[in-house]
């Protein structure tokens, strides 16, 4: 090999080593800059591959063990942000609380933080309270019809767009939700498919709807402006579907039987 490609090649190969660790340090800079990877999540037993719960020894959720596993890839701490529904992380998204997190998206979010690869994506539909004569969207679009849906979230948008005549209220929390559709005081309850189900086991004489009213898709986003985080956690994602990494997050909450949904 000539002494002239010999040394440029060393000299590549120089400004490679000393580029690299440079580029990590400023991933690390904007998407852990408080030395830990902040991770957003919202708490409720709904389940799922959005909601998390409290746990004896912390949380556990889907996010809860993608938001490890992605603070592994960094070299940081994890540490938790907990939140009460998606819309309340949607409002935290400029206020620097938050490094990353998973969660439904719609173009008013996409306007607020940017998403990554889409993991999940799920039917909204509605349960309808034990004794009710609704059996379809058509009589549960009625006058008089009170509709809860978690408060600022995609499905509640969905509903409101969706139901022209019933009335549509947002609730702070599932559990809420909860309560009130036990009880009587509403007559459904807007929420995905499977949750709903999940749910009608729980509250018997309850009815999940057959028709599906939108597709509510879920994926990985960052605070608006930090597009190297962005290019990381969309590999990581990649990355998560291929190696398994994402499967091993659906068994180990709960989703065995629920099969990964991209876009």
């Amino acid at each position: 090999m000539p002494a002239s490609l010999h040394s440029a090649l060393a000299a590549l190969a120089l400004a490679a080593m000393i580029a690299m660790p440079a580029l990590a340090d400023g991933l690390k800079d904007e998407i852990a800059p408080t030395g830990k990877l902040r991770v957003a999540i919202a708490i409720s037993p709904a389940g799922g591959a959005f909601w998390s719960t409290r746990t004896e020894a912390g949380y556990a959720g889907v996010p809860v063990d993608l938001g490890k596993e992605m603070a592994a890839q960094l070299g940081v701490p994890v540490e938790y942000v907990v939140h009460q529904n998606s819309g309340q992380i949607t409002d935290a998204a400029g206020k620097n609380t938050w490094d990353v997190t998973w969660l439904p998206k719609d173009p008013e979010r996409e306007s607020r933080m940017m998403f990554g690869p889409v993991y999940e994506v799920a039917d909204a539909t509605y349960i309808v309270k034990a004794g009710s004569s609704v059996t379809n969207f058509a009589t549960l679009d009625q006058v008089g019809i009170k509709v809860a849906a978690v408060n600022a979230t995609t499905t509640m948008r969905g509903a409101v767009a969706h139901l022209k005549n019933a009335k549509v209220t947002g609730y702070q929390t599932y559990d809420e939700i909860f309560g009130l559709l036990s009880s009587g005081e509403i007559d459904a309850f807007a929420l995905s498919r499977d949750q709903l189900n999940k749910m009608a086991q729980k509250i018997p004489g309850t009815k999940v709807l057959d028709e599906t009213f939108k597709k509510t898709v879920t994926a990985v986003a960052v605070p608006l402006g930090h597009s190297q985080a962005l290019a990381f956690v969309t590999r990581f994602m990649n990355d998560a579907v291929t190696n398994g990494t994402l499967r091993k997050a659906y068994d180990n909450n709960g989703l065995k039987d629920s099969p990964i949904r991209t876009e």
